[in-house]
């Protein structure tokens, strides 16, 4: 089985969020399972890109509208991350220091038609195309309807919905960009009056995922716009939850962190880290830190952060730390509060790989108070490293922490996002970080689970096993 993933990003090529972890690691598996995965994205301006070498397996142009693009296909010389990876090269549009911009349209649209041109060449055409968020979703309107791909209308598709909040809606003066079809289908393209690139996959693919069970039924009621249709195409609609790669996420072996670390050593090794941190950002060892890692943004609820900390550092004897960029007055609000709380807190703005492996080794408690989280990858890596999640139940988050009230628990839990409901899960927290019997049981019993990509990876190819038949 021969399968194909086209995507905006993938790690550790060029990465933004949890798309990239996904993509990075699920042909992995895909391959150890007897699969041919591989994965094709667009040729940025970036390190890994610049240092490594790429071989050029095709080149040609392609039309957008009236104007015409020169492109090549790459192939990464050594397989060095699991899979085959190809990427497009289209200088004038692809080639830039960023992955996303404000309007993407032409850029994406240009990246799908090159990866469909190239196709049309190839003597043994793929099992499955395997696409990921609106970046790529109209690839299976165009190989349904497009003239110029009437041949690869019997490739099956799959759609993955990473995150349904963004949808590359741009408008109907547009439509010509996209290579001629009956006009009479434009319907396909459209959702509440724009083109909707990930409404038009979700309507044109064989099969459409979302990265975790509760997600794909939380969309039924809120996704941005996109409700009745997901309810109406729910028949070919299935959450299959992320998995997170153990050979990255492995404490053991993590050359990022202070001081390695398995089960049997759990403590010293947490503790080594745990002190790499308080030195480096002045806090207290001997008391319980709670991290944060991410976008602050809206949707990870981190508006309420300079309002909580302040709540809970004024009432707790506690250390926080934040790793994360975003809205830049919440950036200003929350550098604003290390004066304040020299000592319990400190930030990093901006983004740190190995500042993130070490938070992970070494911070008592993760915050995800998220209100959207399709899935979540911060918790499983936390869940890997022995540090306990505290996340609002919702999405993946709902589907892979068990609050510690209940039989088998392990993590922290609460249903909103909101200030008061945030406190009391640190303060939840605090209580547990002082029952050190029963907190460093739960360490131990965090890093045995498997929220490896061996059984979603299995789920998928049967999936487009089923697709096949």
């Amino acid at each position: 089985m021969k399968i194909f993933h086209i995507s905006a990003e993938c790690y550790p090529i060029a990465k933004v969020g949890g798309l990239a972890d996904v993509v990075g690691s699920l042909p992995k598996y895909q391959n150890k399972k007897g699969a041919i995965s591989q994965v094709i994205m667009p040729f940025y301006n970036n390190s890994f890109n610049t240092k490594n070498k790429f071989l050029t397996v095709y080149a040609s142009k392609l039309e957008l509208g009236t104007t015409s693009f020169n492109f090549r296909i790459l192939k990464l010389d050594k397989r060095n991350v699991g899979f085959d990876l190809f990427a497009v090269d289209i200088p004038e549009l692809l080639f830039d220091n960023y992955v996303y911009s404000e309007d993407d349209t032409e850029r994406f649209l240009a990246f799908q038609i090159a990866v469909l041109n190239w196709m049309l060449t190839w003597k043994e055409k793929p099992s499955i195309l395997h696409c990921h968020d609106h970046h790529t979703g109209l690839m299976p309107f165009m190989m349904t309807q497009c003239y110029n791909y009437e041949i690869l209308s019997n490739i099956p598709t799959v759609l993955t919905i990473h995150n349904a909040q963004y949808q590359g809606w741009f408008s109907h003066d547009k439509v010509d960009l996209i290579p001629k079809f009956n006009f009479d289908n434009v319907g396909l393209l459209d959702w509440n009056g724009s083109i909707n690139p990930l409404a038009a996959a979700i309507k044109c693919a064989w099969r459409v995922t979302t990265v975790s069970p509760s997600y794909m039924e939380e969309l039924k009621d809120s996704a941005n716009g996109l409700e009745n249709l997901l309810r109406s195409e729910r028949a070919k609609c299935f959450g299959i939850l992320n998995g997170i790669d153990l050979d990255v996420w492995n404490p053991e072996t993590d050359t990022y962190i202070e001081k390695k670390y398995k089960i049997s050593s759990v403590q010293s090794g947490r503790k080594g880290n745990k002190k790499w941190l308080c030195t480096k950002f002045n806090l207290d060892i001997e008391k319980p830190l709670f991290a944060f890692i991410g976008r602050l943004v809206g949707e990870k609820g981190a508006d309420l952060f300079p309002e909580l900390f302040k709540t809970v550092l004024q009432k707790n004897n506690i250390s926080i730390l934040l790793l994360g960029s975003g809205n830049k007055e919440t950036e200003h609000e929350l550098n604003k509060l290390k004066e304040q709380f020299k000592g319990s807190y400190n930030a990093f703005i901006g983004y740190d790989e190995k500042l993130s492996h070490i938070i992970y080794a070494g911070a008592d408690f993760l915050l995800m108070p998220s209100r959207v989280e399709p899935c979540g990858l911060n918790q499983l890596y936390a869940l890997r490293y022995g540090t306990i999640p505290i996340v609002r139940s919702i999405g993946g988050l709902k589907d892979t922490v068990i609050d510690i009230s209940e039989e088998n628990g392990f993590g922290i839990c609460h249903k909103n996002t909101s200030v008061d409901d945030m406190a009391k899960a640190i303060e939840r927290g605090n209580n547990l970080f002082n029952s050190q019997l029963q907190f460093k049981k739960i360490r131990k019993q965090i890093m045995k689970i498997d929220h490896s990509w061996d059984a979603s990876a299995e789920t998928y190819i049967n999936l487009y096993k089923s697709l096949k038949s």
